[in-house]
Formats: structure tokens, C-alpha cells, sequence
């Protein structure tokens, strides 16, 4: 008789995109943030407001409606983006991954729900140590699909441990329930015999992140050629731009295509792909605004109520790449050119946001940023400034990129430096969703310019207050910018673009 009983599908991840050049990340910044293990998952799942993944709720979601299946809760962790792992915390976490799944065999499937671009203080590619853990466990017929981050740098490894992989297909990135339900629509297929080939081809580009948004540009044209190409015979196909600031062997602008059959047109499409990207290879060049002439701009839209105001992106400094959140380059020389009407936020500062939390609303003193964290880029700033509200930081997103997801800032304060006006938080956190200024009693409308920690998530989350024409990409210090020339690379697979302008690409003749 036929096997009637629910599909046990194996639930796991370990999210982080790691940035070599910044502070390790840490078993407590997981614990901070999302490191949920078995039942603790379903918990969340079921809550009104998750903390999980959200290309996670859209798998079990279009499960739920799909088949009759069970969910088995393995571990899943998420956290900002950061410097590499601390190694032993990873292989804590593998080890218990691997133990966990290993407990709950026989499964019929797995889904991973993976970043793509971790490093570990000792291993280049722990996201294929996940992948190769899970296909050893399950075995070679067992079916396993995962979910990428646009941003991860992908292994001939992944690829061949797993049997579909599904990138994001938008920068900011808003459509991971989309993809999260994809993976789910595959996983059927595979259920219902579907034999896949996947083709991975790397290309010796690194495109800058701000070069990687997707409404418009070489990327987004490139994410749109690709998807004309899906068709019966094509399952998928992801692009991924990559995460230059890993610093690996495996960077590089990746095409992954996946067919239905092992028929040879994965790597026919894959090749296609390539040859156009390669094509317009060059207009992967960071162009950005001096901080000079935003600072400018500034004081013109603040003294010209008829101007349309502006936003900032600090996107040297985006926590979302591994930036602290913490540099003072712009807020440093607004105050210094005595702006006014403009918000700051966030910037990450415990110790700051604590003592202004024990002062109390209506306090004035004498504001120190980064006294606990004075390196080449997070340095020291001092200013007179007014408490004006403390909060704890709990909220839940309303847009774009964190939309429903329950966020913790940490003790989170607003301090008034004299016309403008700073958010200081104690966890730290890209500053993509309005809520997180807006929870402190600001009018994002009313501000003449808003100066934002995040590269281009707020794109999506601010939108409703500055189209493509208001925002200005600053080119200050800090570890994520996007001139990748200023940085120290030892791993990249040399010569690659734009670190270095003479580059080729031997299948293109």
C-alpha cells in the first residue's frame, strides 16, 4: 500500500553575512537577535509577528496549502551581518544541527534557509559545511532545497550537496516570501520525481553593493534577462551578485540555473547569462556624493523650505554589510556646518544609549559617541545634547526589507543635538525601517534631510518619503564601502573587476 503519512521536512539555517574586515561575530550577538532550536521554531512560526527568516514563513506557508507535511524544527539563527564567525561557536552549532537532524531520521526533505556568504574566523565556506553536513546525514535521495541571500558568494560545494538553491530575486530585498514559497513549489516537484541539474558559473566580478539594486541598472537588467529564460524546462534561475567584503576564493558575480531534467540546457542557459553579464561588465562602478557636496545640499534644502528634502545613505557604514553603525563622518561635519531639521539614525552605541537611559528624558550633558569603540573608523565625537526620549527598542517592522518582523533594538534613545536630531541604539541594526525613528516620536516627513545607517534596504522601507531623486550615497569611511580599492583583499580570485581593471574572462572568446 502507499505511504499515506505526512512528509517529514527537516527545518534549518544559520544566516550571516560576514564582512572580513569587522569585529567577529559572536555566540551572544546570535542570542541577541534569532537562535531558535525544535519547538522554539514552531513557537515562533505560529506567533503573530515573527522573528525568523521570512523566506522561512513563506515555505511553511505555501507547505501548509501544498500537502500534507509535518515540520521538523531543527535550528535556525539569524543575525546582522558581521565580521567572520567565531569558528568554535560554528562548530557548536554544526554539531548540534547535525545531532538534531540526525534524531529525527527518517526525513523526506530538508530545507535550508541560509544566507550564502559566512565566513568563520578559520573555514572560507561554512555554508558548504552546512549543506555537505545535511546531504551526509539524509543520504543522496533524499531531497534538500535551500534559499540564498542575492548577496552569497556560492561554492561548487553548495551546489552540488543540494538540489535546487533559490536566490532572491530583489535588492532591497523584498521578495524573500516569494522565494521562500518557490522552494516550497520545488521541494513538490522533487516529491513528485523531478531529477534537476544545476549549472554554477562564476564570472571575475565583484560588483559594488550600491552597483546591485535591482529596479534599475546592470543588475536589475541582468536579474530581468535571466527570467525571461525560465520556462519548462528551466526550474530556476538565480543570480547572485555576491559579498565582495568576504573575501573569498568563491566570489564573484554567480549564475546558478537549474533545469528539470539532466538534459544538458542548464549550462546552455547558464552560458547565455554569463555572456551578457560579461557583456556590461563595466558598469559595475560605484558612483558616489562627496561628503563635501552633501553636506551642501544639506543646508540648501534646509534653507529652501520649496526644495525637496533629502536622504543620506551612509553606505560605508551599513550594519547590513558588517558596518558598526557607529562612524561620524557625516553627523560629525552637519553639526559642524550647523544643519538643522535633519534626523540621524541609528547609530549603535550601548554605552551611550545607557547613560542617556540613566539621565532620564529632559537631561542635558555632554554626549560622547564611541568611547567604547574608538578604531580607525569608529571614533570619537563629542557634542552637547538634550534626552528627549528613552525606549526599549521592541517594535515590530511596517515596511520593506523588516516588514512584520519583531525587531530589539535595545535600550534605544533620542538625543537633540541643536537641529538634529540622533537615534542611538544598543543593538545593532541597519536603519531600513521608518518605525525605528518613528517609535521615538519623529515626524519623518516633517525632517529636511534623514541621514540613514543602510546601504539600500531603506529604499524600500522610506520610499513613501524620498524617491531615487532625494538620496544621495555618501562616500565617507567605513567597512562597507564601495570603493573596493581601499581595501585590503587577500582571498578574491585575482585579476576580478572593478578591484582591478584589467580583468578577462576566458570563455567569453
Amino acid at each position: 500500500m502507499p505511504n499515506t503519512s505526512p512528509n517529514k521536512v527537516a527545518l534549518l539555517g544559520l544566516m550571516l553575512e560576514s564582512n572580513r574586515f569587522a569585529p567577529v561575530t559572536t555566540e551572544e550577538d546570535y542570542l541577541s537577535r534569532v537562535y531558535l532550536a525544535g519547538q522554539e521554531i514552531l513557537n515562533d512560526l505560529a506567533s503573530s509577528d515573527p522573528m525568523l527568516p521570512t523566506e522561512l514563513r513563506g515555505f511553511c506557508r505555501q507547505m501548509d496549502s501544498a500537502t500534507d507535511w509535518q515540520p521538523v524544527p531543527i535550528l535556525v539563527g539569524l543575525v546582522e551581518a558581521g565580521g567572520p564567525l567565531d569558528h568554535a561557536f560554528f562548530e557548536k552549532t554544526l554539531a548540534e544541527m547535525k545531532s538534531r537532524l540526525e534524531a529525527s531520521l527518517p526525513v523526506d526533505a530538508v530545507y535550508i534557509s541560509n544566507h550564502g556568504a559566512m565566513i568563520t574566523t578559520e573555514n572560507s565556506d561554512p555554508d558548504g559545511e552546512i549543506f555537505a553536513m545535511v546531504r551526509d546525514v539524509v543520504g543522496p535521495d533524499v531531497p534538500v532545497v535551500a534559499t540564498l541571500d542575492l548577496h552569497g558568494n556560492v561554492s561548487q560545494r553548495m551546489v552540488d550537496c543540494v538540489d535546487v538553491i533559490i536566490a532572491y530575486r530583489t535588492n532591497p530585498h523584498v521578495d524573500m516570501l516569494e522565494r521562500g514559497i518557490e522552494a516550497a513549489d520545488a521541494l513538490m516537484e522533487l516529491f513528485g520525481g523531478m531529477k534537476p541539474e544545476t549549472c554554477l558559473v562564476h564570472l571575475p566580478v565583484t560588483p559594488p553593493t550600491v552597483t546591485l539594486l535591482t529596479e534599475s541598472g546592470p543588475y536589475g537588467d541582468l536579474i530581468d534577462f535571466g527570467q525571461t529564460l525560465v520556462s519548462d524546462d528551466i526550474l530556476n534561475v538565480s543570480i547572485l551578485g555576491g559579498f565582495a567584503y568576504s573575501d573569498t576564493q568563491k566570489n564573484g558575480l554567480a549564475i546558478i540555473v537549474t533545469s528539470r531534467r539532466k538534459d544538458g540546457s542548464a549550462a546552455q542557459v547558464a552560458q547565455t547569462i554569463a555572456k551578457m553579464a560579461w557583456s556590461q561588465y563595466q558598469r559595475y562602478r560605484p558612483v558616489l556624493t562627496s561628503l563635501e557636496e552633501a553636506v551642501e545640499r544639506v543646508l540648501e534644502v534646509g534653507n529652501d523650505p520649496s526644495l525637496p528634502a533629502l536622504a543620506l545613505a551612509d553606505v560605508a557604514d551599513n550594519p547590513g554589510g558588517g558596518g558598526r553603525g557607529n562612524t561620524m563622518w557625516i553627523l560629525e561635519a552637519l553639526h559642524r556646518a550647523g544643519a538643522h531639521d535633519v534626523i540621524v539614525g541609528v547609530i549603535y552605541d550601548a554605552a551611550l544609549a545607557a547613560e542617556a537611559a540613566t539621565l532620564g528624558e529632559g537631561a542635558e550633558f555632554n554626549a560622547v559617541f564611541n568611547r567604547a569603540e574608538d578604531d580607525q573608523f569608529s571614533q570619537i565625537f563629542e557634542a552637547k545634547a538634550t534626552v528627549k526620549r528613552i525606549r526599549d527598542g521592541d517594535c515590530v517592522g511596517r515596511r520593506g526589507f523588516y516588514a512584520g518582523r519583531r525587531m530589539n533594538l535595545g535600550t534605544t534613545a533620542l538625543l537633540d543635538l541643536g537641529g538634529i536630531q540622533v537615534v542611538v541604539i544598543s543593538i545593532r541594526t541597519q536603519c531600513a525601517e521608518p518605525v525605528f525613528l518613528e517609535m521615538m516620536g519623529l515626524d519623518i516627513a516633517k525632517a529636511r534631510a534623514v541621514v540613514l545607517k543602510s546601504r539600500g534596504h531603506f529604499r524600500a522601507g522610506f520610499s513613501e518619503f524620498f524617491g531615487d531623486d532625494q538620496i544621495l550615497e555618501v562616500d565617507a569611511p567605513g567597512l562597507t564601502s564601495p570603493m573596493l580599492q581601499r581595501f585590503d583583499f587577500k582571498n578574491l580570485p585575482r585579476p576580478v573587476f572593478p578591484v582591478d581593471d584589467q580583468v578577462s574572462w576566458p570563455a567569453a572568446r
